[in-house]
């Protein structure tokens, strides 16, 4: 060890001790601060990064030296991995838009960098993992984590708190086979934050009894008739309708196509449309339009996509009773989010064997929805998102692609570089 120490340059050796000096400072905060994070899980997270800085260093050319090209070769991409492993789980990493959720505020084949400084960047749960891959092995298949190092939830301070209207990179909550950090990656809108009451009301979301302001981009289901001739996918292509995504219902003058407010008013004046009108999805109406159920499933009283609530996000700190009417909204908080044992017996419900009537949350809660209101797997279906699945911020679109398009009109050259609202 005195070896590979005595490898480094003066300078190296400084700054090695500098950065290991603020990491250590940051975990003593960390372990007066968190709860969760246990005297072993910091001291194997500090092994941890220290191999990495470690690595980063003696890996750097030092003044003088003189390497084999082979050897070159091996140094640098030991110096790209860890470098770039630290940027992608402490300061930012690429993502893609693979569904058409969030359409037309972000659209399938943009290329995002989601910023994990902004919310605070989360100490890896599952550390042992292959390099830039995120749940599976690339090629091969397989698992890309090893589960035998578990480090209990733990977020370094950011720039600022999630805000209603954030669009959220964050695991999807309802993986249970995963651990949460190798959960597959969400992107949504969030439109309650913590203690906030939820109500849509023929499409209008109202947050604590006000209208919520919609975003600018929002689409919903339009049904369409015309006067038996069809409509022209390209004159839909040109409104930037996913067309792929709609059409003609067989043996109808009708059609259904997801449009914002002003798409439709393009194609109502197209001359042979002669009606068209949101898909609303009237109270007491359970069969939303592609899925089944809606969170809480088993009580949704009538609740459709388009009325829906009142529900309230669960707050930190804050306290509701419970019972066995409620039990199915915060069943998989008390059990699975928040590591408890739950059990329901004749006499009442049982929390790690006690006897409960109420009960605490351990963290925060976050409510998603897509702009494609129609078209979008989010928490009306499953629920809350806890704080320990939060990513990172939604930046900046850094290439956007578009499958239909011919050489150069494939790049959607007025997208590059926009910041995210």
């Amino acid at each position: 060890m005195n070896k590979l120490i005595n490898a480094l340059t003066a300078k190296q050796k400084r700054w090695f001790l500098i950065i290991s000096g603020i990491f250590l400072l940051l975990m003593l905060l960390a372990l007066m601060m968190s709860e969760n994070l246990t005297l072993g899980s910091a001291a194997t997270l500090i092994v941890i990064f220290e191999i990495l800085i470690f690595a980063l260093f003696i890996t750097s050319k030092k003044k003088g030296e003189k390497k084999s090209k082979t050897k070159e070769w091996v140094d640098a991409i030991v110096f790209a991995v860890v470098a770039a492993t630290l940027i992608r789980t402490f300061m930012v990493e690429a993502y893609t838009i693979p569904t058409s959720s969030m359409e037309k505020t972000l659209l399938v084949g943009d290329f995002l960098f989601v910023s994990k400084m902004h919310y605070g960047p989360r100490v890896p749960m599952t550390p042992l993992a292959f390099p830039f891959a995120h749940h599976t092995l690339p090629l091969i298949g397989g698992k890309s984590y090893l589960e035998w190092i578990k480090i209990p939830y733990l977020r370094i301070p950011g720039f600022e708190d999630i805000e209603r209207d954030d669009i959220v990179v964050f695991n999807y909550p309802m993986e249970d086979f995963r651990p949460p950090d190798k959960r597959e990656n969400y992107i949504k809108r969030c439109i309650a934050i913590p203690g906030d009451e939820i109500t849509i009301v023929d499409r209008q979301l109202m947050i604590n009894g006000a209208p919520s302001e919609n975003p600018e981009n929002m689409q919903f289901a339009y049904n369409i008739a015309t006067d038996g001739s069809n409509i022209n996918p390209k004159s839909l292509r040109k409104l930037h309708v996913t067309v792929e995504e709609g059409g003609r219902k067989p043996g109808t003058n009708q059609y259904r196509y997801f449009l914002t407010s002003e798409a439709a008013e393009s194609v109502k004046g197209f001359s042979n449309v002669t009606y068209i009108e949101p898909a609303n999805i009237p109270k007491g109406h359970n069969n939303p339009l592609f899925y089944e159920r809606l969170f809480p499933e088993g009580q949704t009283k009538g609740w459709s996509l388009d009325n829906y609530g009142p529900i309230i996000v669960p707050k930190k700190g804050t306290t509701v009773d419970i019972n066995l009417d409620n039990l199915t909204t915060y069943k998989r908080i008390i059990e699975l989010y928040e590591d408890n044992d739950l059990k329901v017996r004749e006499d009442g419900i049982y929390i790690n064997g006690e006897l409960a009537t109420n009960y605490t949350f351990k963290m925060d809660y976050y409510f998603m929805m897509g702009d494609n209101r129609h078209n979008s797997l989010d928490s009306r279906y499953w629920g809350f998102v806890p704080e320990d699945h939060i990513v990172g911020k939604a930046w900046m679109i850094w290439m956007s692609w578009e499958k239909h398009g011919k050489l150069l009109d494939k790049i959607r050259w007025s997208r590059l570089f926009n910041m995210i609202n």
